[in-house]
């Protein structure tokens, strides 16, 4: 079942750069797939594209049947309420603990405290910080704090989850154990996962769906790839 769907896609940025051209791409639900490339390949915009963040110059973006391009400014708060994402400079609150920061999408949807606390708590002990609630970010390593974000991502619960380099300001250890975070994130609730990055060694270990970008261009769609496939990218 198709989940995610790119249909003749292609982005102009008003500066004249062509981010993406003529992208075909569908990701059906409950999938795992990579988004390799070099800087400027086009991965960051195939993301931003997805929720939202950019409008396709033409073309059909498409989650869960809805067309995305086509959202009102005011009705994409009801798209990112069905996504979660990671980012890979954790865009943590520094003034709020790890719990308030999970939270805080939650009350931002006019949510009670009482109906939010059993899904801060569930989300971090899904991500092993449930002992952590009252500490700040800059109190935690920094794979705890992109644990962090990985529980505000999911505290909602999202059909999908998007990784923009996760683990790019991470040791290879860290990187291993938020990766693998992820994957069972996507194994036991069935969440759709779409993760751009550069970490070779991750991505070959894997063995995931893997979309190659090259110059605005999805170059390579493997089943179970690999930067193997690509040495040049």
């Amino acid at each position: 079942m198709e989940f995610i769907e790119f249909k003749n896609c292609s982005k102009v940025y008003k500066n004249g750069v062509t981010a993406l051209t003529n992208a075909n791409l569908s990701i059906n639900k409950g999938d795992f797939v990579f988004i390799i490339g070099h800087t400027a390949s086009g991965k960051s915009t195939l993301i931003k594209l997805l929720y939202r963040e950019e409008k396709p110059t033409s073309g059909v973006v498409s989650v869960g049947g809805v067309d995305v391009s086509k959202l009102r400014n005011s009705k994409i708060y009801k798209l990112r309420r069905k996504i979660g994402i990671v980012f890979q400079d954790f865009k943590l609150l520094p003034k709020l603990t790890v719990y308030e920061n999970v939270a805080y999408p939650l009350a931002s949807y006019g949510m009670r405290g009482s109906e939010i606390r059993p899904l801060v708590l569930s989300a971090l002990e899904k991500v092993g910080l449930k002992n952590k609630t009252r500490s700040f970010p800059d109190q935690l390593s920094g794979g705890e704090q992109q644990r962090v974000c990985i529980a505000r991502a999911i505290v909602n619960n999202p059909k999908l989850l998007i990784c923009d380099e996760p683990t790019g300001n991470l040791d290879p250890d860290t990187s291993k154990e938020i990766i693998d975070l992820i994957s069972k994130i996507n194994k036991e609730l069935g969440t759709t996962v779409v993760t751009a990055t550069h970490d070779k060694d991750i991505v070959n270990r894997m063995k995931k769906r893997v979309i190659v970008m090259k110059d605005g261009l999805i170059e390579g769609d493997y089943l179970k790839g690999g930067y193997k496939y690509n040495e040049n990218v």
